[in-house]
């Protein structure tokens, strides 16, 4: 299971995050979120668990205790719907297709 925790300290890199949820059971992987700018945590970060009664006992252990002046907040990850934001069919300014793909007229005002 993948889960998602937010509130994470600045500090904290993916090893201490890793002791917080080996405390629970086997843990896969860790990623604390860096700003590829500054190289800082952005305060938010996933753990990978591969035994789903262990991740969420972590999850139930973990979720809204306070760490320093943040409460995290822990729950399993959603998973990620398609690339990103934007895209779909633009055409020109000539085209009778919207960005939907149907064949609308624009308002133009």
């Amino acid at each position: 299971m993948k889960i998602f925790v937010a509130g994470l300290p600045y500090d904290m890199d993916d090893a201490e995050l890793e002791e917080f949820f080996e405390k629970f059971g086997t843990v896969a992987s860790v990623k604390v979120a860096m700003d590829r700018e500054t190289g800082k945590s952005k305060g938010f970060g996933f753990v990978e668990m591969p035994n789903d009664t262990e991740a969420k006992e972590a999850i139930e252990g973990l979720n809204d205790i306070s760490l320093g002046r943040k409460t995290l907040v822990v729950k399993q990850a959603e998973d990620k719907q398609g690339g990103g934001g934007g895209g779909g069919y633009r055409g020109n300014n000539n085209s009778n297709f919207n960005k939907f793909g149907n064949n609308r007229p624009r308002n133009r005002y």
